[in-house]
């Protein structure tokens, strides 16, 4: 039977323990002086580095674990998961939500509960190819910037001891819409750092999380399918378990205003073309490289009969927005490497002018509001606010792609 987590172990991060484990050990006692008998709130709890977050938190036994997510087939799957795990710590008070963050429920159940201790905010939309129109743009910065806002101003009401929510290495000189939106979202929960602390982590691919490529190559093999995928895009990866250590760690050590991330060299990255080599032969196929997506489809029907040979298109990546390598900070932000032993923290970040997110906020509601606003207006407001936003647009979206 194929063993996904020691796949990626194996093959993708090649650790044969999580690298933020002696780090977890050495702060066990500032860890448990945190989270024991906590109330925590996470938002977008059932996805990938949510759910793990939650594992991670769970050992040192909070008092209640609220998880709000509006995907309530996989809130029901987060639930039995954790109620089947042997000697998983569950708190009384456990509830998942299946309701949206943004909606007038959620402030009714906040505003009952007087808050949260500790908040952790995982709803995002996370894919590049999220910018494909000036709808899926909408949708993507409603969610991760004025949504985000929204939840900030009913946390005034309750401040909480801690407020973590999660950004993204696309985030450090952005070139694409979803990374730029991260990077706003950094200013936007830093403009409340003076009302309650926040902090934040940028970090790389999580290896075979809901959604990503990788996840998409064993959906592919299950349905017999071909499998398409760049052949120049490198990408730090992390377990699953590692992205939710990472996010705990930062959450509950972090200073007011500081941006985690792993510590991880450019050795350790990998192109998705070999993931889906070595995942192939792990399944005893020989990969059979095709010239298109058309061909590949057209060869994946020797699969229903029985061929060990499996169709790639494997090819260089031509759609908007797609960075060709990964960075985790900029030449102009302080970082310390010294506190933590597998991460790093952007230190000494100021409080950004909130006049200036303000405005933001009004000229991204007002153009929304207009029904000829193009996707490209919006990305004139973003770099009107981000001047180093260097957006690169081919005019082809990931969706085109197989």
């Amino acid at each position: 039977m194929f063993d996904l987590n020691g796949f990626i172990s194996k093959t993708v991060i090649k650790r044969p323990a999580s690298m933020f484990l002696p780090d977890i050990h050495e702060n066990k006692e500032a860890l448990s002086a945190k989270i024991k008998d906590k109330t925590i709130l996470v938002i977008g709890g059932a996805g990938s580095i949510g759910s793990s977050f939650i594992k991670a938190v769970l050992p040192f036994r909070p008092k209640t674990m609220v998880v709000v997510d509006y995907n309530e087939n996989a809130l029901a799957e987060l639930t039995r998961d954790l109620r089947s795990a042997k000697d998983m710590y569950i708190p009384e008070d456990y509830i998942p939500y299946p309701m949206d963050f943004a909606s007038s429920v959620f402030q009714k159940m906040f505003r009952k509960r007087g808050g949260f201790d500790i908040v952790a905010n995982f709803s995002a939309h996370k894919h590049v190819r999220s910018e494909k129109d000036i709808y899926s743009v909408e949708a993507l910065l409603q969610n991760n910037v004025l949504h985000a806002g929204l939840l900030l101003d009913l946390m005034t009401e309750f401040p909480p001891e801690e407020y973590f929510c999660v950004s993204t290495d696309k985030a450090a000189n952005p070139v694409n819409i979803m990374g730029a939106s991260k990077r706003i979202m950094e200013d936007v929960i830093f403009s409340y750092s003076d009302m309650f602390p926040v902090k934040t982590a940028r970090f790389a691919n999580v290896a075979f999380s809901n959604g990503s490529l990788p996840a998409g190559f064993l959906e592919r093999l299950r349905k017999l399918q071909p499998i398409s995928s760049p052949s120049d895009v490198k990408r730090y990866f992390v377990s699953p378990e590692e992205s939710g250590q990472i996010c705990m760690l930062a959450c509950m050590l972090g200073k007011n205003r500081e941006i985690f991330f792993p510590k991880l060299e450019k050795a350790q990255m990998m192109t998705f073309d070999k993931i889906a080599t070595e995942l192939l032969q792990e399944h005893g196929y020989e990969v059979l490289l095709c010239e298109s997506d058309e061909d590949a489809i057209d060869k994946a029907e020797a699969l229903k009969t029985g061929s060990r040979r499996y169709p790639v298109h494997y090819s260089a990546s031509n759609t908007s927005g797609e960075k060709a390598f990964e960075e985790f900070y900029t030449e102009d932000e302080n970082v310390d490497f010294k506190r933590l032993k597998a991460l790093g923290v952007v230190t000494d970040k100021s409080i950004p002018d909130k006049g200036r997110v303000k405005v933001l906020f009004n000229d991204l509601n007002a153009a929304f509001e207009r029904a000829e606003t193009t996707k490209e207006e919006i990305v004139s407001i973003m770099k009107a606010y981000l001047p180093n936003f260097e957006h690169m647009e081919t005019g082809r979206s990931l969706d085109t792609k197989m």
